[in-house]
């Protein structure tokens, strides 16, 4: 089998027989609706049914239905619209969202342009004779309207399909605290991208395209160009298409039972399963789903990597991916961000809003004050470091970290928050990075089964950080938060913050994934606690002169200490149930503040 990793040519992945996850059948229900928009954060397979809906429907291609159709579910039953459009697309992550508004504006109407001559001298190579079209090289909007006239001639609608329509919006959106005004000055009434939507609007609505079908990322530039463009239906959020993009459990099962059996690991298979389900799987975009979906790009990487080497890939998060993490970025940088972040990695569980904002734009997004994130939440399920997890009680909208691979971005993000890059320094030798002394220190935990050096790490070191800039997180969940950041490693473990066990929640499991346990390293179990100045009738001053002797005498700790012992025993006997053949180290870690830790190794 051959798999499609970073390939989005529909025509080329049937026609050379790559492994294709058949959504056609969702084709009649797209027909319903002639204008829409179709949110999916990227790299979830967006471009793909772009270019699926493009040979569907494409005119020139009407010879070819049978081979690129014939064996997939549409094939069985076409609609009477199949390949009976011209097709214009546009590809807005093709546009520089460098310089000015100036130089973006120069760069879109470069790039529509450039689509409207491919579309004519493709059109006219293929036997399609088109009266000639106008180019403007100053104003593509004319070029457009030339086009719109020149194919009004023929007997065929045009059908548009733009791609990730907000891409260089979105970029330019990341720079808006630096860059005052440029985001602004791109969406404002006389704005480009404003003015082109209100061209697409007028086309739509008198029949010069036939149909629209936009993807993208959030529906924040949608909302700040709304009276632009604001007749296309919103589909992101119906049940049907919650898996136009992305794959299903059974879609995944079958390709990996394929795997096992070529690489002869007769059962590896559930093994295998539950490895992508942990790593990949979580995502819902519809509260009516009834079915969690897979990343597409990422299954395709694991896919790709296991039938290659018949072992799973040493990094479970693509690189391609990770830059999602400057959307976390972002998000630190502007008001309420920083907590929000922080919020996330500590309380596992999610977050609650009232729903999810469907039209909000940058300013809403930057200056709302209310209590629940709701703006900032919607942004990041929009860009898939959240996704739908269900309703509370009062019918709220619960929120949570997809799976282990987004997990990992949030970790990433905290540690960089809490412990950022040095600055540089005049001396020749510059202090050594915090990070990377904390990573040394974690590593220890895992390799030795020595927990002292992390501890000593976080006196002295981390928890000045803590002391400093976030003391209003002084609680258990912020202790469990800063030894995470730096033990998080998914290239050894899966990393399960929280794990339920027996409907009880141990604060950090490190399990070895099942195909690095040929290492010599330690599964990990470790409870943390935490214990107030207050509580233990201690100033910040007296806690630091405290002996290791005097620390652990303190009522409060001893009390901590043995809940601690008895939850990690009890935990750590269910895991060796649960799993079998654990090479386990348990933990104790209490926290008297942020100006001393104690541990014990269980």
């Amino acid at each position: 089998m051959k798999y499609p990793y970073g390939i989005a040519d529909f025509r080329s992945i049937i026609r050379e027989k790559y492994f294709y996850c058949d959504k056609t059948d969702k084709i009649p229900l797209l027909e319903n609706t002639k204008s829409q928009l179709f949110i999916r954060p990227r790299r979830f397979g967006k471009s793909l049914v772009l270019s699926m809906l493009e040979n569907y429907y494409d005119m020139a291609k009407k010879n070819e239905f049978e081979e690129l159709f014939g064996g997939l579910k549409i094939g069985k039953n076409p609609t009477d619209l199949h390949n009976s459009y011209f097709i214009l697309k546009f590809n807005f992550s093709c546009v520089g969202p460098t310089g000015s508004a100036e130089d973006v504006k120069k760069a879109l109407f470069n790039h529509i342009n450039a689509c409207i001559i491919e579309f004519y001298k493709v059109y006219n190579y293929k036997g399609f004779e088109l009266p000639a079209i106008e180019i403007d090289r100053e104003d593509a909007l004319f070029s457009m309207k030339s086009l719109i006239t020149s194919a009004r001639m023929t007997p065929y609608p045009v059908y548009l399909l733009i791609n990730e329509y907000d891409n260089f919006a979105n970029t330019v959106m990341m720079g808006v605290q630096s860059s005052e005004g440029r985001y602004k000055a791109f969406v404002h009434e006389e704005g480009p991208l404003r003015t082109f939507f209100k061209a697409v609007k007028a086309s739509t609505s008198s029949s010069m395209f036939d149909r629209v079908f936009i993807t993208g990322v959030s529906p924040v530039v949608m909302s700040d160009i709304t009276s632009g463009y604001n007749i296309a239906e919103n589909i992101y959020f119906e049940p049907e298409f919650n898996d136009l993009c992305g794959f299903k459990q059974n879609e995944i099962e079958d390709v990996l039972k394929e795997i096992v059996d070529k690489c002869g690991f007769e059962k590896k298979s559930k093994e295998a399963v539950i490895s992508i389900q942990t790593y990949y799987n979580g995502y819902t975009f519809s509260h009516r789903a009834d079915e969690q979906i897979y990343n597409p790009t990422l299954s395709l990487y694991f896919f790709k990597q296991f039938e290659k080497a018949c072992s799973y890939p040493r990094k479970m998060l693509d690189s391609n991916l990770a830059v999602d993490e400057a959307k976390l970025e972002y998000i630190a940088q502007i008001p309420r961000g920083r907590d929000l972040l922080m919020s996330l990695v500590q309380k596992n569980q999610g977050v609650v809003i009232s729903d999810i904002e469907d039209r909000f734009g940058i300013k809403e997004m930057l200056t709302d004050k209310s209590k629940d994130n709701t703006f900032l939440v919607s942004f990041l399920y929009y860009f898939g470091v959240l996704t739908i997890a269900g309703d509370t009680e009062d019918l709220q909208v619960i929120l949570k970290v997809p799976n282990l691979v987004m997990q990992s971005l949030y970790v990433e993000r905290v540690q960089k928050m809490l412990l950022p890059e040095p600055e540089p320094e005049p001396e020749p030798e510059p202090e050594p990075d915090d990070r990377d002394d904390g990573k040394d220190d974690a590593a220890k935990v895992y390799q030795k089964g020595d927990m002292a050096p992390l501890c000593r790490f976080m006196e002295e070191r981390y928890f000045k950080v803590f002391h400093n800039r976030d003391y209003r997180w002084a609680n258990e969940l912020t202790v469990k938060t800063a030894f995470l950041t730096l033990l998080y490693n998914d290239i050894i473990y899966i990393m399960d913050s929280e794990k339920e066990i027996d409907r009880r929640y141990a604060d950090l499991a490190m399990i070895i994934r099942p195909d690095k346990r040929y290492g010599k390293v330690f599964d990990v179990l470790i409870e943390f606690k935490f214990v107030k100045l207050k509580s233990a009738g201690l100033s910040a001053d007296q806690a630091k002169k405290l002996s290791e002797d005097e620390l652990c005498s303190l009522p409060e700790i001893v009390k901590q200490m043995e809940d601690g012992k008895k939850q990690v025993k009890e935990y750590g006997k269910k895991l060796e149930q649960r799993h079998g053949n654990l090479r386990l180290q348990k933990f104790v870690v209490a926290a008297l503040g942020f100006e001393r830790v104690y541990f014990k190794k269980i």
